[in-house]
């Protein structure tokens, strides 16, 4: 029996998108969609968000535990002696159009760094790949950035955070501190959320034994979308249509009456508030008042009530963080490299894991075409 005979007899399931559907198990991220709360490996995201930095996330979603001072000191380390990037990426920026979105940029960096790397050959070098990658994403997004501005490249340098890292890259000056941790906990809201688009791309092409650039480059790619990374770009860009607080019910009024599409309003698992969105949105009210622009974080919860009273809809992670990376000055079209940037350790964690157990990902499609044969017509009769 082949098959195709086989599968015809088991018992089909369709669920548009694969909706609520179970594709594999984790020991990563725990998503409680009902109640509304997000565990890595474990522990509450508001716990590890006041207890731990970013590299201590890194560091437990690629080994399911919290590092020892000892193990994370070497994992800083290995992470700051791996930032540099090879000429032949630096000259694909400098020669690449200006006008292309650093998202797409990045995408194809990284699948440009395999071509340099023989570690490929190697499946036991995959984690060894994937901390590479972790370390060279914040460099390749903020040199992209300033080459397009016409500026000139700050050197790599091996005593800052990561956090602290990508702002001396992109702004060129020291990081200020209270900056380079509010990053660091943006980075750590961002770093996994279980089986989302670009996880699950990234996944699918890892279940083909493919490496681990591959499998990144897809999931920056599903990430690109806005209906995934990109939403937070789309975010503040309505808040700067909609202009000031009072303007802000006619604006959804008119995008409802549209049947358009409030960016970082809902989410696809939570049935209740995004846990991470509250997290930013203490943030993001800081920061606008230090910035004497506290307009914006008004705007944005006007908003969220309107659509919470409206729609029973909630504001999610994409939401709040728009606000807190537009007040840390960083520019709008790189707000989904930073997604990334804090993803791609979830990304290479998924990776891992899906290889310890692994299995071909190979969903059926409903067919909707004809049922019966049609006769194929010459050609001068069509």
């Amino acid at each position: 029996m082949n098959e195709n005979s086989t599968e015809q007899k088991k018992e089909v399931i369709y669920a548009k998108g694969l909706k609520g559907v179970i594709a594999t198990e984790t020991g990563l991220s725990d998503v409680r969609g009902a109640e509304g709360h997000l565990l890595y490996c474990g522990y509450e995201i508001e716990d590890l968000v006041d207890l731990c930095s970013f590299a201590e996330i890194i560091y437990l979603l690629l080994n399911k535990r919290l590092p020892n001072r000892e193990e994370l000191e070497g994992l800083q380390q290995r992470l700051r002696n791996d930032r540099e990037l090879p000429q032949p990426i630096l000259d694909f920026f400098k020669t690449a159009t200006k006008t292309a979105r650093p998202m797409s940029a990045l995408r194809t960096a990284v699948s440009m760094l395999g071509m340099y790397d023989d570690r490929t050959k190697d499946p036991s070098q995959m984690k060894e790949i994937g901390l590479s990658l972790i370390a060279k994403l914040p460099v390749m997004a903020a040199y992209y950035y300033r080459i397009c501005q016409g500026l000139d490249l700050p050197p790599i340098r091996t005593d800052l955070g990561e956090a602290e890292h990508f702002l001396w890259l992109l702004k060129g000056t020291e990081p200020d501190p209270a900056e380079a941790h509010i990053l660091d906990v943006a980075y750590i809201l961002h770093a996994d959320h279980g089986m989302n688009a670009s996880t699950f791309s990234a996944r699918v092409t890892a279940s083909t034994l493919s490496d681990m650039y591959s499998a990144i480059t897809s999931a920056i790619g599903s990430l690109k979308g806005p209906l995934h990374g990109g939403a937070n770009e789309a975010v503040i860009e309505m808040l700067k249509e909609i202009g000031e607080e009072d303007k802000v019910e006619e604006y959804i009024n008119r995008k409802l009456a549209n049947k358009e599409k409030i960016f970082g309003i809902g989410h696809r698992v939570y049935r209740t508030l995004d846990p991470r969105a509250p997290l930013l949105r203490r943030i993001a009210i800081r920061l606008t008042q230090t910035i004497g622009e506290p307009k914006w974080i008004r705007m944005s919860d006007r908003i969220a009530k309107i659509m919470r009273a409206r729609k029973n809809l909630n504001a999610n992670v994409d939401f709040y963080s728009a606000t807190v990376y537009y007040s840390l000055g960083i520019p709008t079209r790189m707000f989904t490299t930073l997604f990334a940037i804090a993803r791609c350790a979830g990304w290479v964690a998924q990776i891992l894991e899906q290889l310890e157990d692994n299995t071909l990902y190979r969903p059926l499609a409903a067919y909707k075409g004809p049922d019966d044969p049609l006769l194929v017509p010459m050609l001068d009769m069509r």
